[in-house]
């Protein structure tokens, strides 16, 4: 009988392990379940919500994906639950046994004790935030082009991202492109380069994983495309007109309508169901501790791996980055085969790739190895290697062919605003919500918050 491995989760750390693991032919059975049909390639997923890409270019379904690999078969499904002594995954309308089992379920936006703000300020990590994101930005223009009361024109039109991380510093690029550039001229009753975007963080500099010098570049890009910074700044309130934000003790207030949130990220809720169901407690920001072979303790057939992982690599835990799931997706497929084989594997070595972000066009950072990139060349670095990794061929081709459209007119094409739904802070698609703690971002950031300007804080 093969051996039957169950995968929950179907991004890049999960489609990564299915695909290393079906290499073992007859000898196993794999079911890779999600509750998506497709794969996200989320390092674009802040184009889809300002306007520059499409769904369709970033998203690829994982029956495509996997339909060369014939013993892995694809299910959706929401986990909600596990049933250790029976080696059984419990979904909602059926129980799937396994003999190993990997969980690559990912993270969702953390709010740090505040839930009622997802509402108000929409974190990034599913199509329906980009979504949902994308039509806020572009509803926030058309309230202030309809309203003649200054106050209120003036909140409609300033943006407030909190947090540093790589995401926000992108986020809060491209919506400076999109006032000052894309948005010129197409209004009469305002001027969209009047908007004002506020990124606010609470450490001293941004995208805080990059060294001292990157950030320094990073924040002068920004600063160059109107960006204000508002850092060592914290949010100490969030409501429907505004925010508040503490810096050295003063709390000011900032009257804004969109409000995006990138300061923090918990695991998904399968860390509490598998926590609970195996008596262990969970580490930072609800994730399952690991061994060095990403094993649970004691649990050597329960492998995590990505951002539900708490893995911990010369004492300091590895960041939760796509290349880091992917590594431990190859990874677990790689041991799973070498148990097969009655053999043993070595311990499992995060090998950082680098680091970078873009910042509009032509400006970016990037570091890899002893290499600090900044402007043009780490710019076309990066869109080389987001290229690359797209899944499709079809995709690469079609987000090439906007970027140089892009490159030359400034046009957004998928400016569409969409009904108004509400944020709901839901956590990742496999699973249902439930809460953990989380004390950073992970991206590098940490829990940020606006200023109330006129000067941000710095």
């Amino acid at each position: 009988m093969a051996h039957r491995v169950v995968i929950i989760g179907g991004g890049f750390g999960g489609l990564e392990a299915a695909r290393t693991v079906a290499k073992a032919g007859r000898d196993v059975d794999v079911t890779l379940i999600d509750k998506r049909n497709f794969h996200l390639f989320q390092p674009l997923l802040y184009q889809v919500a300002t306007g520059g890409l499409a769904t369709a270019n970033i998203t690829t379904p994982l029956r495509h994906i996997l339909e060369r690999h014939r013993n892995v078969a694809v299910r959706l499904g929401t986990m909600i639950g596990l049933d250790p002594q029976t080696r059984e995954v419990v979904l909602e309308d059926r129980r799937l046994g396994y003999d190993t089992l990997i969980l690559a379920a990912g993270s969702c936006p953390h709010y740090f004790g505040h839930p009622e703000w997802a509402a108000i300020a929409p974190g990034l990590k599913t199509i329906e935030d980009a979504e949902l994101i994308r039509s806020k930005i572009f509803r926030a223009f058309e309230e202030a082009e309809n309203t003649s009361d200054a106050a209120a024109r003036s909140a409609w039109m300033t943006f407030v991202i909190v947090g540093g991380g790589p995401t926000s510093v992108e986020m809060a690029g491209a919506m400076a492109e999109i006032a000052r550039q894309t948005l010129r001229g197409e209004f009469r009753g305002i001027q969209p380069e009047d908007a004002r975007i506020v990124l606010v963080e609470a450490d001293d500099r941004v995208i805080g994983q990059l060294s001292t010098e990157s950030s320094t570049h990073a924040q002068r890009a920004l600063e160059e495309l109107g960006v204000e910074l508002a850092l060592h700044t914290r949010v100490t309130a969030l409501d429907a007109q505004g925010a508040e934000l503490t810096c050295d003790g003063v709390t000011r207030r900032l009257e804004s309508r969109t409000i995006f949130w990138g300061a923090g990220v918990r695991a998904s809720a399968v860390g509490g169901l598998v926590g609970s169901s195996l008596g262990i407690a969970l580490a930072r920001g609800g994730r399952l501790a690991v061994d060095d072979h990403c094993a649970v303790p004691d649990n050597p057939h329960i492998l995590v791996i990505g951002d539900l992982a708490e893995f911990t690599q010369d004492g300091t835990p590895v960041p939760g980055v796509a290349q880091v799931a992917m590594q431990q997706g190859r990874y677990v497929g790689e041991l799973i085969r070498a148990r097969l084989r009655g053999k043993t594997h070595p311990a499992f070595t995060y090998r950082s790739k680098g680091d970078m972000a873009t910042i509009g066009k032509r400006r970016a950072v990037a570091e890899v190895g002893k290499w600090r990139l900044h402007g043009r060349l780490a710019w076309l670095m990066w869109l080389v290697l987001h290229l690359m990794k797209l899944v499709r061929a079809e995709s690469r081709i079609l987000v090439f062919v906007q970027w140089v459209w892009y490159y030359f007119s400034s046009s957004r094409g998928a400016r569409i605003i969409g009904e108004d739904v509400a944020a709901t802070g839901a956590d990742h698609p496999v699973v249902a919500a439930g809460p953990s703690p989380a004390t950073r971002d992970a991206e590098g950031g940490s829990v940020p918050a606006p200023d109330s300007v006129p000067a941000p804080c710095k």
